[in-house]
């Protein structure tokens, strides 16, 4: 099975092309986690499959590191539309991919090589109710702007929001020393969250600038969490501690990610995608 690996400020996954490739359904979890074990496997935080679709240019499937299945990620899509246009796939610069999150519009911008850069996404309307994330902290359509939960005796605030997938936002005094590797796991797996979810700290260096860490569900912590920090900006809008229609770069561990989120209800995501090497799997998936 042939394969690319890229990365999105850090976060890394494996790709492959199922317009080259086939991989059965039953082999799609088990694989996922045979190649992102960094110590028997190629390493990475999953995998993603990028194939035909009915309604987009390309539909990706997003397998995380313990083989469970995201249903978007914003790093991830970012790989996916470099892919199309860098292995001549496409050579439109407006270009539209199917996840389980639904189809989002990608804006490719073009270097000098004419290999993409970075890629702007429309990653659709952020999702507010309790029931879309979901979470069990209070009535299913109210949002979850200052709900509570119990861990270890503590009392923690959080916000809910739903990208398509579910995240749970903390503002804390120093995102940068906050013990991610404690609180992350038991948020994720929190009683509150029935399908469990990803977990973010952030803190406002002003109203423009925020620093971020994530503890990624399926994943753990990762260098970077697309989907993640778009949550924390329109977080942030929602407690006044930005403004919407504004750019706000979001520093996570691999770099800087420019979100905003617009008037229209939709949070808008700009930054690089990266191809890292190419390479052979030498078994057969369904084996993995």
């Amino acid at each position: 099975m042939r394969f690319t690996k890229m990365h999105g400020l850090g976060n890394n996954y494996i790709y492959v092309d199922l317009w080259q490739e086939q991989i059965p359904e039953e082999a799609l979890s088990p694989l996922a986690i045979a190649v992102s074990d960094v110590n028997r496997g190629i390493g990475s935080d999953g995998l993603i499959t990028i194939g035909p679709s009915a309604v987009a240019d390309a539909q990706m499937r997003i397998l995380n590191a313990d083989g469970s299945e995201s249903q978007n990620c914003g790093n991830g899509i970012r790989c996916v539309g470099k892919y199309l246009y860098d292995h001549a796939l496409t050579k439109a610069s407006a270009i539209t991919v199917e996840t389980k999150a639904g189809v989002m519009k990608l804006d490719l911008h073009i270097d000098e090589r004419d290999l993409v850069s970075t890629v702007t996404v429309d990653m659709g309307p952020a999702r507010l109710r309790r029931a879309d994330l979901p979470v069990l902290s209070g009535e299913p359509e109210e949002t979850a702007l200052h709900d509570e939960l119990s861990l270890n005796g503590e009392t923690l605030q959080f916000t809910g929001i739903s990208m398509g997938n579910p995240h749970a936002i903390f503002f804390v005094d120093d995102a940068k020393t906050h013990p991610v590797e404690v609180y992350g796991p038991l948020v994720e797996r929190h009683a509150l969250f029935p399908e469990r979810v990803n977990v973010e700290f952030i803190t406002m260096k002003n109203r423009r600038e925020l620093d971020f860490r994530v503890w990624e569900r399926g994943s753990g912590i990762t260098q970077a969490c697309g989907t993640g920090a778009c949550a924390a900006v329109v977080a942030a809008c929602l407690h006044n501690v930005s403004d919407r229609g504004e750019d706000v770069t979001v520093h996570l561990l691999g770099g800087d990610l420019v979100i905003r989120y617009d008037y229209d209800g939709h949070v808008y995501m700009t930054g690089p995608a990266e191809e890292i090497c190419t390479g052979d799997w030498p078994h057969e998936p369904w084996r993995a």
